[in-house]
């Protein structure tokens, strides 16, 4: 079973491509610091950093270097953070990415596979409020294959600032809603962090999107401008086969509805409430239509159970 996360949402930096660079450069004058490029401008949490070139051979090794220690929370894998950053090779004094002038930060699910390795490994450990300078050799980065802009085996320097952390729990939990149309899929109300069983009948799906409750929290309302964080499982109609399963990989996914583009899962999780459990039935125009996306044959109807387990 091939993931299909990635088919679920637009391309972000870090997950599948490089956003386009940036015009800015950094100062190739000023000397490293702590064996890593220093910061010659914008050096407080909050602002937009400037980078130095960075001097002499790369670290062979990850490198984190604390640049101001925040006060809250220490980060753990599975943590739902958000971020700002600047990203530059090594040997460069472009920046080939910065979140800073999209002026929208950058929401991940620590530990889950979502992001390049070092990043992963350089921010466990560190407190909200952070800046953390990151310097990545190729084989946490993109290794020997690059990526856009980013060259084959390139070295790659972050300076990340820590916005927030969220804990996610292991199941969503709530009251139980009645799943009474025999019509539609039955999905199981089990709360142990495994994956719900999904039931699907015999019959033709509904030709319109079905977004009901299984699991009913009380949490706050998901909003369209949210990230959420998830775990699902998702079949197709007919033969009632699995196609994707984040619990089977431990890693949840974390989805920034904005840029959603499976738009049955967008429209679905609108106005659902944080820590609940929903059935999803998403007919082919709001799925992929007529286009055959890995194991999807085209003109599917697909079946999430989800998770909604924290927004960021």
């Amino acid at each position: 079973m091939r993931r299909i996360a990635g088919l679920l949402l637009a391309p972000l930096l870090l997950l599948s491509a490089v956003a386009c660079g940036s015009d800015d450069k950094a100062s190739d004058s000023a000397s490293s610091k702590n064996g890593v490029p220093a910061i010659t401008a914008g050096a407080k949490f909050g602002e937009k950093p400037t980078l130095s070139k960075g001097e002499g051979d790369p670290p062979k090794e990850l490198k984190t270097d604390v640049i101001s220690e925040g006060d809250g929370a220490k980060l753990k894998n599975g943590d739902a953070i958000q971020v700002n950053y600047l990203g530059q090779a090594w040997d460069s004094t472009k920046p080939f990415d910065n979140s800073f002038d999209r002026k929208q930060p950058f929401d991940l699910t620590l530990g889950a596979g979502m992001v390049i390795q070092g990043w992963d490994k350089g921010l466990v450990g560190q407190k909200v409020g952070s800046r953390v300078e990151l310097v990545i050799p190729p084989e946490l980065g993109y290794g020997e294959q690059g990526q856009g802009d980013i060259k084959p085996n390139a070295t790659l320097v972050f300076v990340v600032d820590v916005l927030k952390a969220t804990q996610i729990p292991a199941s969503a939990k709530g009251t139980e809603v009645a799943q009474d149309n025999i019509d539609l899929p039955k999905v199981g109300v089990k709360t142990d962090g495994k994956a719900p069983t999904v039931t699907i009948p015999k019959g033709d799906p509904p030709k319109k999107l079905v977004s009901n409750y299984v699991l009913e929290s009380d949490g706050e309302v998901v909003k369209e401008s949210d990230s959420v964080v998830v775990n699902y499982v998702g079949m197709i109609w007919k033969g009632a086969k699995e196609f994707d399963n984040t619990y089977s990989t431990g890693k949840t996914q974390t989805f920034p509805l904005s840029q959603v583009t499976l738009k049955g899962l967008k429209n679905g999780l609108i106005d659902k409430k944080v820590g609940s459990r929903v059935l999803l039935v998403i007919p082919p125009d709001q799925a992929f239509g007529d286009q055959q996306q890995q194991a999807i044959p085209k003109n599917s109807t697909l079946v999430f159970a989800v998770d909604i387990l924290a927004k960021v």
